[in-house]
């Protein structure tokens, strides 16, 4: 497993992994500790589809508002351009991967 390009990044978390990347596409696998979130902020192309393999997250977005729990097996997807926000909603770490893509990946953060 190879370490996802952290470049950029404003925020912390226990690990980050690239499983498969190609232009317009990849899948990464995050964990997060029961403190740490993965802060507000959209992406321009690329939708971002999560897919819970360990303990809980709360997805929550903008435009419009929404909150959504999701547990092991579970996926949710976030449409390029909607502000979200990933927070471990649990008391163990959290593993998720993150299927990026179609278009290139950028990370836009919110300021509020």
């Amino acid at each position: 497993m190879q370490p996802l390009n952290s470049a950029g990044r404003t925020y912390d978390v226990e690990r980050r992994a690239c499983h498969a990347a190609r232009p317009g596409f990849r899948i990464a696998e995050m964990q997060i500790g029961p403190t740490q979130t993965v802060p507000w902020h959209y992406h321009t192309e690329a939708q971002d589809t999560f897919y819970v393999i360990n303990g809980t997250i709360r997805v929550f977005t903008r435009e419009p508002e929404e909150e959504v729990c999701l547990t092991v097996g579970m996926t949710y997807s976030v449409r390029p351009g909607r502000p979200h926000l990933v927070v471990n909603a649990g008391d163990t770490s959290a593993v998720f991967l993150v299927l990026q893509g179609m278009g290139e990946h950028d990370f836009v953060p919110l300021t509020s």
